[in-house]
């Protein structure tokens, strides 16, 4: 029977083999990867932990197998990001606003999970509401990137908003995480970690259950260390609900079934406007070996324009935080959540959101309810949602002419952390070439392609057609085969 060590290093298809050949046991799965959380708590990727949940999954899945009635994730142990509410254990969205908050409900997306077998390890550390890129806004703390670059011990941001999942598939403490995604919060600290970040179709996943960010952006995906666990995962997180008025009525594909297709015809997008100005000569290097790497694979490569895309940065910075402060307003200390009394009852309000919300998310709020304003709402928030479909317009017009498209997933790597948290405006330049995608509603990937000269990973970004999810599955795995990353980071506190 593999090690502790040998099963955290497992992905999900491979514990997948030895779970169902009966050489180890769903339990021994879960005591490896508790063990895991506890070595890393150093990282902070956990902000709660659930080792007797998880022993209790593991024992029902064991008994379940053994009935002949396992699911797609049986025996799988899973983290879950703090946006997701889960039964009874703390969900907070990593805020003062909601601390302490235990939900009665479940998440659709948590709740189809349990109901293919995961086992669950714990809540994942996130920045506050969703709203970061560097996972330094958290209640909670930042979480550390478990990589280091070579001969520099300074801790590094995760990424964000789903760092803490990030961080926590990187480190080998979980075999996966859910993850989610509304400028890039999977994409971004999926190619800081160097695992696979895939963001489906908005759509694809439901919303039911995940605390809100913005409405028309938000969207549930996996977090995983290889392709193939991501079209599990995926496959076990996506499906119809009736309780979310976006969710789509589509069936779910069985995406691990086309990964080996290849990509022989397949037409690949380069869009001339993402070599954007601070791009680092490594990343555009890379973007160039994947293009070679899917040519070498039988791909045709093809130059295609997104003429709006310099907009979208500016445009989602409007619409974002336009929905934020809608969907924040309902914390006010009144019905639940933290309250802190004053004299009358705009006192209240405004002491209870004072000390509720940080100050990124004190910020967001304030900028949307400044576009929404009367005199503004014109001018910026319905001139935004005009470019908005100008972006969306822009993709499809280059679908006619390719299949895939190709980018990098961040203009550059890793960085310390405590760098740019003063900086917003440089923090918000991570997400510049996620946000068209998620503008668009597209389904996008990020894949681990390589390590940077300081010993970082970087990754690379392939965005779909809408639910064409299996195409862009098809190409990632191309992509992560011709890579060959292998790469490990040297844990801290391991």
């Amino acid at each position: 029977m593999p090690g502790p060590t040998e099963l955290t290093d497992l992905t999900i298809a491979s514990a997948r083999e030895l779970l169902d050949g009966g050489s180890i046991s769903a339990r021994e799965l879960a005591e490896a990867h508790i063990a895991a959380v506890e070595n890393i708590r150093p990282l902070n990727a956990y902000m709660a932990e659930t080792p007797d949940r998880a022993l209790a999954d593991a024992d029902a899945s064991d008994a379940r197998r053994k009935a002949g009635q396992a699911g797609l994730l049986e025996g799988i142990p899973v983290a879950i990001k703090d946006l997701f509410c889960t039964d009874g254990i703390l969900s907070t969205a990593s805020s003062k606003i909601l601390e302490g908050f235990k939900p009665t409900y479940e998440s659709t997306v948590t709740a189809n999970m349990w109901r293919e077998g995961a086992v669950m390890l714990g809540k994942t550390n996130m920045d506050e509401f969703a709203m970061g890129s560097s996972n330094e806004t958290s209640i909670y703390g930042p979480v550390e990137n478990p990589w280091r670059r070579d001969g520099d011990n300074r801790p590094l941001v995760p990424g964000g908003s789903s760092g803490g999942s990030a961080a926590a598939v990187a480190a080998r403490a979980c075999l996966a995480a859910t993850g989610t995604d509304t400028g890039g919060s999977i994409r971004q600290p999926a190619a800081f970690c160097g695992i696979v970040g895939f963001k489906p179709t908005y759509g694809r996943c439901s919303r039911w259950g995940v605390i809100a960010f913005a409405s028309s952006l938000d969207q549930a995906g996996p977090m995983t260390r290889s392709v193939r666990d991501a079209a599990i995962m995926l496959r076990a997180m996506a499906g119809f609900d009736a309780k979310d008025s976006t969710s789509v009525d589509l069936a779910v594909p069985d995406f691990e079934a086309v990964l080996d297709q290849g990509v022989k015809g397949l037409r690949i997008g380069i869009p001339r406007e993402y070599r954007v100005d601070g791009m680092s000569d490594e990343i555009r290097a890379l973007w160039d070996q994947g293009l070679d790497w899917l040519k070498d694979a039988g791909a045709v490569p093809v130059d295609v324009s997104l003429p709006h895309s310099a907009s979208a940065l500016p445009a989602y910075y409007i619409i974002a935080p336009a929905e934020a402060s809608s969907n924040l307003a309902r914390y006010d200390g009144v019905r639940y959540g933290r309250r802190v009394d004053g004299d009358d009852l705009t006192q209240m309000y405004s002491r209870t959101r004072g000390e509720g919300f940080g100050a990124e998310v004190r910020r967001r709020i304030l900028i949307g309810a400044y576009v929404l304003s009367a005199g503004y709402y014109d001018a910026y928030y319905l001139k935004a949602q005009k470019v908005r479909a100008l972006i969306a317009r822009d993709f499809d017009q280059a679908f006619e002419n390719c299949d895939v498209l190709l980018a990098p997933t961040t203009p550059f790597e890793a960085f310390p952390i405590g760098e740019m948290i003063g900086d917003p405006l440089s923090m918000y330049l991570n997400d510049v070439m996620c946000v068209p995608a998620s503008l668009a509603g597209l389904p996008a990937v990020s894949v681990p392609a390589g390590l940077s000269k300081s010993g970082l990973p970087l990754g690379l970004q392939l965005i779909g057609r809408p639910f064409d999810e299996e195409t862009l599955f098809r190409a990632a795995q191309v992509m992560e085969q011709s890579s060959g990353f292998d790469g490990k980071p040297g844990l801290r506190g391991a």
